[in-house]
């Protein structure tokens, strides 16, 4: 039996993928690793099917056309035999300590029958050329080294977000929420930590600091530039995260409190992007954006609205573009998202 399942979803990955799963490989036989090679033009496919042929029984190579970093990760979903299911990025790794803390948790969790929905952990953002290293921790807002409900947590800061890095969800749970991210799209990652969270009834919050979150390459998907460039695919994350929000019951009031607030964000990053860039077409998209939210949520709409995050992202003044731009590159220099 496989505790844990770690799909990689890999394009091009040739320079980097070396990194990533041989920092994995310590799981051994516990640890059921998945390469899905999403269409690769370099070596990556052939890189896969030598890990396979080296690690039998513990790496597998999965090969598909290309159709982008969430179909890959729905790829992983649908092979996962393990209990538990974790992404990992081709060009991010994981710290053999917090590694070998998180396997020992979910063994001792299911061998005493009290496997969670969901574990989470401290994630480092490793930034190029950056001196210190910050870490995203939770350890004032979430019980640590126990099991705990939502009615257990406390109030998340603004900027303070479980993001795909920090979770580990139980693989069943994941196979049966209904999750399919969209195919040839970037920022599906908010879908794979958002939509599966009113399935989550219980969660274990260990406090190291266990995923390594490389940025500095140029054609990363969170360059500011890129992000620019691709702002109609952060709209379509966005408002698939509006429609299933809207008329959404909450039976937990935690629960309900923490995915309006990680809408604040969502709201908030293309707005920001899209005032900064300037253009007449991306202002008109921002107006449209908010049409959309107002048109489809009202109440979650007037969240918005009232938050700090929407008071300065909702502007149609110069004044007010230039504090969005001024609160937007605060937000990268405190929180490193790229």
């Amino acid at each position: 039996m496989k505790i844990l399942t770690i799909a990689i979803p890999s394009y091009n990955s040739q320079d980097y993928l070396d990194r990533c799963v041989q920092s994995l490989l310590p799981g051994g036989e516990d640890v059921e690793i998945l390469i899905v090679d999403d269409g690769s033009k370099d070596k990556t496919g052939e890189m896969a099917d030598e890990y396979e042929r080296k690690y039998p029984g513990i790496v597998r190579a999965i090969h598909q056309e290309n159709g982008g970093h969430g179909d890959a990760v729905n790829t992983g979903i649908k092979n996962a035999k393990g209990l538990y299911f974790k992404v990992v990025d081709s060009d991010d790794w994981v710290k053999p300590e917090a590694y070998d803390k998180i396997l020992d948790t979910l063994k001792s969790m299911v061998c005493d029958g009290k496997g969670v929905d969901m574990l989470i952990s401290n994630f480092v953002y490793e930034k190029q050329g950056a001196e210190r290293k910050k870490a995203m921790r939770y350890k004032k807002i979430l019980p640590v080294n126990c099991i705990f409900t939502w009615d257990d947590t406390k109030r998340f800061k603004t900027g303070h977000y479980l993001l795909m890095h920090s979770v580990i969800y139980r693989t069943k749970l994941l196979q049966e929420c209904g999750l399919v991210l969209p195919k040839h799209t970037f920022y599906v990652d908010n879908l794979y930590v958002f939509e599966p969270l009113p399935y989550v009834k219980t969660m274990y919050y260990l406090d190291v600091n266990f995923y390594r979150y490389y940025i500095g390459r140029e054609d990363q998907s969170v360059n500011e530039s890129i992000m620019i460039g691709r702002i109609d695919q952060q709209l379509y994350v966005t408002k698939r995260m509006i429609d299933y929000m809207a008329g959404r019951v909450f039976d937990n009031k935690h629960l309900e409190s923490y995915m309006r607030n990680y809408m604040d964000i969502m709201m908030a990053v293309p707005s920001a992007l899209l005032i900064k860039s300037g253009t007449p077409e991306n202002l008109e998209k921002h107006k449209e954006l908010w049409k959309y939210l107002k048109e489809t949520d009202k109440k979650l709409y007037m969240h918005m609205r009232l938050s700090p995050l929407g008071l300065t992202t909702d502007t149609k003044t110069p004044v007010g573009r230039k504090i969005t731009t001024m609160v937007y590159n605060m937000s990268q220099k405190i929180f490193g998202f790229n």
